[in-house]
């Protein structure tokens, strides 16, 4: 395992060079797929810097809500099972700020200029 550079400078900086250095000699569908390669390398970079943090969080917070052990993928399953079912809705302790905070952590890496988002950063203090 290599310590320098990590995979998250590494692709900031393919992002940053083809953004400043290539991009302004673009034009046309060439450019547009170029943003559209950008787009994604800052998106891989956000994940590389996030993702594992908030995947983190949320499979905490989906064990305490169903008193559960398990993978992310299988509470996230069993919530929405026991969702559908009736079992839990937004009156359940803790669902609600699970949800809202879940939604958050997965904006902060999908679309971090999102209006609403930013909002929602604004009013939170953050």
């Amino acid at each position: 395992m290599q310590d320098e550079p990590t995979l998250t400078e590494l692709t900031k900086a393919v992002a940053d060079f083809l953004r400043d250095d290539i991009a302004p000699q673009m034009s046309g569908h060439n450019a547009f797929k170029l943003r559209v390669a950008i787009n994604m390398l800052d998106l891989v970079t956000r994940h590389l810097a996030l993702g594992q943090g908030s995947d983190a969080a949320e499979l905490a917070r989906l064990s305490q809500l169903l008193g559960k052990e398990g993978s992310l993928t299988e509470l996230n399953r069993l919530l929405a099972d026991q969702i559908a079912k009736g079992e839990v809705d937004l009156k359940t302790p803790g669902l609600a700020d699970h949800l809202w905070q879940t939604t958050m952590d997965k904006l902060a890496v999908d679309q971090p200029n999102y209006a609403s988002y930013r909002r929602e950063l604004g009013e939170q203090g953050g």
